[in-house]
């Protein structure tokens, strides 16, 4: 009888492929919608015919950030009939290198480090992009963007999403029934450390573990620490090796971070001591906020992502941030941030248009509108952000005076950056001094 109705499944099979293909016959693989050639498909023509082709993706971005990200290109989808096959991996740092290197790469990756970016390009895997990519970049992106991702004279790819790190996140309900004040200056930001500590509550929360990756989370304040110590020239040095990473300006940089993150009378509320921070993960690492159970998370502005569903994020809701205070004001107004930028393995027609789309401002307000996204794209409307921590974020990006600098272990060799760097932090966390981790991180920099 299964033979029976294997025989019958078969034949149905066969009768609906000749419906089909009859069907199909004249329109080849198309797989535009009725859409196509509309006004709303308008804009999309530029991209030429990519009907029916497929372009792989691979980054780091998964859960609820994947899902947004297949919704941001939807109607380039339906308009041009391509398919975009994504595939995001808490492992991507490090397995993005095995398939390379195994011959299984992806048409494009968003690769977070300008570092890890030229490790591509200087072992000839990285293809450059395209005229029209180039062209659209210029056009939408500030200079000092473009040049992360520009090696030996050559452009691999424009920025995609980006981010402020220079936040303090905090409960504004919680500061006002306690009567806390948000802190403008580090002293203040310090004051308030200490008041809260001494009522029994620890006053800051941190988490760096994250996967392959566990670490970046501390390096951000150190980074975030070292703009707020140093000159941004002196900034620019350290991150091109212009001075060792045991620089006494590095340490001293170090130490000023450890005052909070290796003060056990600060660290780690919701989770235990200083030691917990390094078996936190990252992504649930402020949440002791929403309980009362910590008071600060030092975290860049995607964090709006990791909230608790339903959680409010706005100036009187359950969540906000404020602006991570500078040490000298003299020195100015420094911002740490990020962003990956769109590389490519592949130059098929269909990449390169791909690539040109993620540049353009379509896809930027694409993006924003789906929520808890930021990029420096100046084709980005304002209007088109609505939650108040991207909206300022957005706004500090394109403002022109910020005195911003981008991630520091990104734009470092990527067996410093994402290696020794990463490792060196963790093991801080864990007890070792600054003068023995700063030394490893340097005798890895060749």
């Amino acid at each position: 009888m299964a033979f029976a109705r294997s025989r019958q499944a078969l034949a149905i099979a066969g009768v609906l492929g000749l419906a089909l293909s009859v069907t199909a016959c004249g329109t080849g693989n198309d797989k535009k919608s009725d859409a196509a050639g509309s006004a709303e498909c308008a804009a999309y023509e530029k991209y030429g015919d990519i009907d029916g082709k497929k372009v792989t993706i691979y980054s780091s971005i998964r859960d609820i950030e994947a899902d947004r990200l297949a919704e941001s290109w939807k109607q380039f989808e339906k308009c041009t009939g391509i398919e975009i096959d994504h595939e995001g991996s808490a492992e991507f740092e490090a397995q993005l290198g095995v398939r390379v290197d195994g011959g299984n790469a992806p048409d494009l990756a968003f690769i977070p480090q300008p570092g890890l970016l030229k490790r591509f390009v200087d072992s000839g895997k990285l293809k450059p992009v395209g005229a029209d990519t180039k062209k659209m970049a210029e056009e939408n992106y500030p200079a000092d963007w473009l040049k992360y991702s520009t090696v030996n004279g050559q452009f691999y790819g424009a920025p995609l999403g980006s981010n402020v790190k220079s936040f303090v996140w905090y409960s504004p309900k919680t500061f006002k029934e306690k009567g806390w004040t948000v802190p403008s200056t580090w002293d203040q930001l310090i004051a308030l450390s200490d008041k809260i500590a001494a009522s029994g509550t620890k006053p800051w929360c941190a988490g760096i573990e994250s996967g392959d990756a566990t670490g970046w989370p501390a390096t951000d304040w150190i980074e975030d620490v070292m703009l707020r110590t140093q000159t941004p020239e002196v900034y620019d040095q350290w991150t091109t090796h212009g001075i060792p990473f045991n620089d006494p300006k590095v340490a001293e940089a170090v130490d000023k971070a450890g005052t909070i993150l290796k003060n056990e009378k600060y660290m780690n509320g919701g989770y235990g001591g200083v030691k917990s921070i390094a078996t936190t993960a990252f992504g649930e690492a402020g949440i002791p906020i929403t309980t009362g159970k910590c008071a600060l998370h030092r975290q860049a502005s995607f964090y709006a992502n990791q909230w608790p569903k339903g959680t409010k994020v706005a100036e009187d809701g359950d969540v906000f941030a404020f602006y991570f205070p500078a040490i000298d004001p003299a020195k100015g107004k420094p911002v740490l941030g990020g962003g990956e930028f769109v590389a490519a393995f592949t130059d098929r027609p269909e990449v390169q248009a791909v690539q040109t789309y993620l540049a353009s401002g379509e896809y930027a307000n694409s993006r924003a509108k789906i929520g808890d996204w930021v990029s420096a794209n100046n084709k980005l409307d304002l209007a088109n952000v609505a939650n108040p921590i991207d909206k300022l974020s957005v706004q500090i990006l394109q403002d022109k005076s910020s005195v911003f600098r981008f991630d520091g272990s990104d734009l470092m060799p990527a067996t410093v950056g994402a290696g020794t760097f990463w490792k060196g932090m963790v093991d801080w966390i864990n007890g070792k001094d600054t003068a023995t981790v700063l030394n490893g991180i340097e005798s890895s920099w060749k």
